[in-house]
């Protein structure tokens, strides 16, 4: 049986943290670890706990959640970090992307959907839910516009980019297009590369803004 998913997690609301805990004991596979309430008091934990998957509020006092995930990858945390948050018109969102979520959703995301979310994030794949994408479209327009155009993806890598932006993970694009896994990951790879992205997440965002896709 694999070991499972540790979450740590990080709110400046006991309310919310307190929901967060009752949800992840209720599933199969994944493990409440720990808990913060602020992005110096998550540095603490994620040392102490070493968690697989950290779910982050990114509005708090003092250190942010952007700023705290910085720090994490500055001191060499491998966790995965999912945002949790809710606003998804805040301009902290595509600081985060930047900053290295691997997945972001709101605050009203349904129970499926956050298990999901973290066992996707775990397995290595990024996420960031489709209504948030179509939100941050207005945001990210003027991002990047030195980045290479889609006309110098495939037209396979541009039918991996559509289902990236569509949060699938790798085993649901093969399926999808009908190919092995490894030739998605082979894919992916040669995405990131030419357009110079440094994640799926941005992968979609950039999607989004140029248009190969509409989410709304």
């Amino acid at each position: 049986m694999a070991d499972p998913i540790r979450v740590l997690i990080v709110d400046d609301h006991a309310v919310v943290r307190q929901g967060l805990k009752a949800f992840l004991r209720a599933q199969d596979g994944i493990e409440f670890v720990g808990e913060a309430e602020n992005g110096e008091e998550a540095i603490e934990r994620a040392r102490e706990l070493e968690p697989d998957v950290i779910m982050m509020d990114l509005v708090m006092p003092g250190m942010d959640g952007v700023e705290t995930m910085r720090k994490l990858s500055e001191l060499g945390s491998e966790a995965r970090v999912i945002v949790l948050t809710s606003f998804a018109e805040d301009d902290q969102v595509i600081a985060a992307v930047k900053a290295g979520a691997a997945g972001y959703l709101l605050k009203d995301v349904r129970p499926d959907e956050l298990a999901s979310a973290i066992r996707t994030v775990h397995g290595g794949d990024a996420l960031l839910h489709p209504s948030v994408a179509s939100k941050l479209m207005s945001k990210v327009a003027d991002a990047g516009s030195g980045e290479t155009k889609p006309d110098a993806l495939t037209v396979r890598e541009l039918d991996v980019l559509k289902d990236i932006a569509g949060g699938m993970s790798n085993k649901e694009i093969a399926a999808d297009l009908g190919v092995a896994e490894k030739t998605v990951k082979t894919h992916v790879s040669s995405i990131l590369r030419k357009l110079q992205l440094a994640d799926r997440t941005q992968a979609a965002l950039y999607a989004v803004r140029e248009r190969i896709v509409d989410l709304n």
